[in-house]
C-alpha cells in the first residue's frame, strides 16, 4: 500500500526578521549601551583619557624596556634580557588591542597626548616600573564598562605579572 505524498505548508506568519540600524547608544536587543564619563576636559569623557594615558604609556614602556633590554649585564643579564625583550615584544600588540576595541565600542577616536617616557636603568626601576603599570591598569578596569576590554587589560596585566616573576626570581 502506497502512503499519500505530504507536502509542507507555508505558514501563515511571516518568520522573516527584519534588520534595521539601531539608534547611537542603543543596543540591538533594545537596551542601553553604557556611556563613559563626562569630563570638561578636551579630548571627551575621563575615561576616554585613561584610556588613550594608558595606550601612551605602553607604547613609551616598550622603548623604556628595549633600552634596558639593550644594556643590562651583570649577574642574571641573559634571563632578564629575555624577559625584557619577550615583554616589550608583547606592548604594541596590547596597545593596538586596546585602541581598536576602545574606540570601536565607543565608536570615537581618541586623541594619544605625548607623555615623556620614563628612564628605567637598572631591573629593579623596571620592576617599579611593572608594579606602577599594573596599577594604572587596575585603576582603569575599575572604571571600564566594556567587559571586553577589561578582558584585554587583564591579558596585560598577566604578561607584567609573568615578567616581573622572571625579573625577580630566575638568574
Amino acid at each position: 500500500m502506497r502512503e499519500p505524498l505530504r507536502t509542507l505548508a507555508k505558514p501563515s506568519v511571516d518568520t522573516t526578521k527584519k534588520i534595521s540600524r539601531s539608534a547611537p547608544n542603543i543596543s540591538v536587543d533594545n537596551t542601553v549601551k553604557p556611556k563613559p564619563t563626562e569630563d570638561t576636559g578636551v579630548g571627551g569623557s575621563s575615561l576616554d583619557s585613561m584610556v588613550a594615558a594608558c595606550a601612551v604609556e605602553l607604547m613609551n614602556a616598550r622603548n623604556s624596556f628595549h633600552k634596558l633590554h639593550l644594556k643590562v649585564t651583570g649577574d642574571g643579564s641573559y634571563a632578564a634580557h629575555k624577559a625584557l625583550n619577550n615583554f616589550y615584544d608583547q606592548l604594541p600588540d596590547f596597545v593596538d588591542t586596546l585602541m581598536e576595541g576602545y574606540q570601536g565600542v565607543s565608536e570615537k577616536i581618541l586623541i594619544c597626548k605625548d607623555i615623556a617616557p620614563r628612564t628605567v636603568d637598572t631591573v629593579a626601576d623596571a620592576i617599579d616600573y611593572l608594579r606602577d603599570m599594573y596599577g594604572m591598569i587596575n585603576k582603569l578596569q575599575g572604571k571600564m564598562p566594556y567587559s571586553e576590554i577589561v578582558n584585554n587589560l587583564d591579558l596585560v596585566k598577566d604578561a607584567i605579572n609573568s615578567t616581573k616573576y622572571k625579573l625577580l626570581f630566575l638568574k
